[in-house]
């Protein structure tokens, strides 16, 4: 599958559409997913145009886990969470809603989790998340 320029973290990553961020370099971008599936739901996103995972560089998947490991050390200490899951969905066939790969954090038991993407969280209160997760980066 050829990657779209005009995905939604595309476009996020250009700056066009905004993202309430937690962690941002030259390789990889972390924001809040804004239709949590638990308080605290992140996403981290490497700037690589690739659909799925399979599509991913050796060395990118290598790198973004690195900050995936980093913002789930920061969401436990800032939410005090218990438990996260780590999903990473590649495809459509397996859930992936938006063509370009990414990893979803989120705080919470697997038994407790919202549907994915099944509606809008409030955004006063994810970014105050954000805030905190922010401090313990």
């Amino acid at each position: 599958m050829a990657y779209d320029q005009q995905n939604i973290f595309a476009r996020i990553l250009r700056g066009e559409l905004p993202a309430i961020k937690l962690y941002e370099d030259e390789h990889v971008l972390a924001f809040m997913d804004i239709m949590p599936q638990a308080d605290g739901h992140a996403l981290v996103i490497p700037k690589v145009a690739a659909v799925t995972l399979l599509d991913l560089p050796p060395e990118a998947a290598a790198y973004t886990i690195n900050i995936v490991q980093k913002v789930a050390k920061a969401i436990e200490k800032a939410l005090d969470a218990k438990g996260i899951v780590l999903m990473q969905l590649s495809g459509e066939a397996a859930g992936q809603t938006v063509p370009h790969v990414h990893f979803h954090l989120i705080p919470s038991s697997i038994h407790h989790l919202g549907k994915h993407a099944a509606q809008m969280g409030d955004q006063d209160k994810i970014t105050a998340l954000a805030e905190k997760i922010k401090a313990a980066l």
